[in-house]
């Protein structure tokens, strides 16, 4: 047990940054939103850790619970009767930096979620379709589709021809 605790910690330890900020994208910028989704991934990984350990999966296996549980939790919250906005800034986007975080966070908060979990696993992430359509138990076609219409969102919104993420700091 202890082995398997500390194998765990020293993952936290290396990890959970990282891991953090792809959380806080899934959530549009919401720190507290973010650090509950790492909690609840790191919470569910823990209990399967020997499992994961074998595999050699251990961030996927987290990217994945945390990308599930960022898209039930717009469900429920949605069910609930809270409302999800289209409104967005209107404020020009040009080439993404620090500064313009805020930014990219609402131009996410306009995608549907299997939509901005798309976005933060392609060009955040840097996974592969393949690795994106494993994470969201889909197929790869329907990761294509996700990231289409988030892209075309994206471009309407933001008025120009081409999306970059790439500038927000990881």
């Amino acid at each position: 047990m202890a082995r398997r605790d500390d194998d765990f910690v020293a993952f936290v330890d290396a990890r959970s940054g990282a891991l953090l900020r792809s959380a806080r994208l899934l959530t549009a910028g919401d720190q507290h939103a973010a650090e509950d989704l790492l909690q609840t991934a790191l919470e569910r990984a823990y209990v399967a850790w020997p499992r994961i350990r074998r595999k050699g999966a251990e961030e996927a296996y987290v990217r994945s619970i945390m990308t599930r549980a960022a898209i039930d939790r717009t469900r429920q919250r949605t069910r609930r009767g809270e409302v999800v906005t289209d409104e967005v800034p209107d404020v020009p986007v040009h080439q993404a930096g620090p500064e313009d975080r805020d930014h990219v966070f609402a131009l996410l908060a306009a995608l549907t979620p299997r939509q901005r979990a798309v976005m933060v696993l392609r060009y955040y992430d840097d996974l592969s379709e393949a690795q994106i359509a494993d994470a969201l138990g889909c197929s790869a076609g329907a990761v294509k589709s996700h990231a289409s219409r988030a892209l075309a969102t994206l471009r309407e919104l933001s008025g120009s021809d081409h999306t970059d993420l790439s500038g927000v700091r990881r």
